[in-house]
């Protein structure tokens, strides 16, 4: 036989193993979720006790992102209101707002006049009526400036040495204010974390219980299996599948449970934040997000599922 008939043979054997291996690899996904839907009753309890362990750690992580987004327009950095004194003109204060956006502390700034904080107070306060009867603007001009650093020792430097600027009658910075939003959002952030690893721990275990009894029901299969020839990779691969479909099912009904607990509030708090002439609205899993969830499910099934037949396969001995 010729070298180009044996190169022609030895790589139609290659891509005959790669399309067996696909095959059984498809057909042992498909067969795990047939099984798992015959007997959907018990199925089904196992997602939604997997789908609240999920979901409740997704939950408080949405609502972090929403509580952090409901702080309005802060959007990582503290703000300080720079109020002009009187007799500071608009020409003067916005070159002094330019003059403020140049030090290498600041990163933005923006001149308010005091026409212009009158006509939007009135709009958002509606006591239009009051403002008009005391005759005068009782408003100075601001400048609010965002700050290039989120130190407190840093702020608090900053608003000194803008206090002492004679043209400056006060500086208000809410850094009580910052400092307690600050360790908020680490707070839950660290809690959201050791929440989400107790939790996914708890549905190895599920799982890992859960595949420990499918290997148990089948070990006398297993056996014959080991009996003929059969590999420990071979006898794995089924369960491994199994584990998947539990974690993947699992994670759709922590899915669903997210978006109807978030369907569920979503009234209650659009009418709570209309009374306050706020728009904002709870956000709820996006396609990014819902892809994460549903990947977490599936490799905490395939974790979970490797480690109890890891644990139980070696048990098992041909007779």
């Amino acid at each position: 036989m010729s070298p180009s008939a044996n190169a022609s043979l030895s790589s139609r054997s290659l891509l005959d193993k790669i399309q067996s291996w696909v095959r059984h690899h498809r057909q042992i996904a498909w067969n795990s979720l047939s099984q798992l839907l015959d007997t959907w009753v018990t199925s089904l309890m196992t997602w939604l006790v997997i789908g609240i362990a999920i979901a409740l750690p997704t939950i408080l992580y949405l609502l972090l992102g929403n509580l952090t987004e409901l702080g309005g327009d802060w959007d990582g950095q503290p703000r300080i209101s720079v109020y002009l004194k009187e007799e500071v003109s608009v020409s003067a204060g916005k070159a002094f707002a330019v003059s403020l956006s140049e030090e290498r502390e600041v990163l933005t700034t923006n001149y308010i006049s005091a026409e212009q904080a009158l006509t939007e107070f009135q709009a958002q306060s509606g006591l239009a009526n009051v403002i008009a009867s005391i005759g005068e603007n009782p408003l100075p001009a601001v400048i609010e400036l965002t700050p290039a650093i989120e130190q407190a020792a840093g702020l608090k430097l900053l608003v000194a040495q803008l206090a002492a600027d004679d043209r400056i009658e006060t500086v208000d910075l809410d850094l009580e204010w910052i400092e307690r939003l600050l360790a908020l959002v680490a707070f839950g952030e660290r809690f959201v974390i050791a929440l989400s690893v107790f939790l996914g721990l708890g549905v190895l275990l599920s799982i890992g219980n859960t595949i420990r009894l499918a290997i148990e029901n089948r070990r006398a299969e297993i056996e014959v299996v080991k009996l003929v020839g059969g590999t420990d990779s071979f006898v794995r691969r089924p369960f491994l599948y199994l584990g998947f479909w539990y974690g993947a099912g699992g994670a759709v009904m922590a899915w669903l449970l997210v978006e109807s607990s978030f369907l569920f509030l979503a009234g209650p708090i659009e009418r709570l934040m209309t009374s306050y002439s706020n728009t904002f609205g709870l956000t709820g899993l996006g396609i990014g997000d819902t892809f994460t969830l549903l990947l977490s499910g599936g490799l905490l099934g395939v974790v979970g599922a490797g480690l109890a037949v890891s644990k139980h396969l070696h048990s098992i001995k041909p007779n």
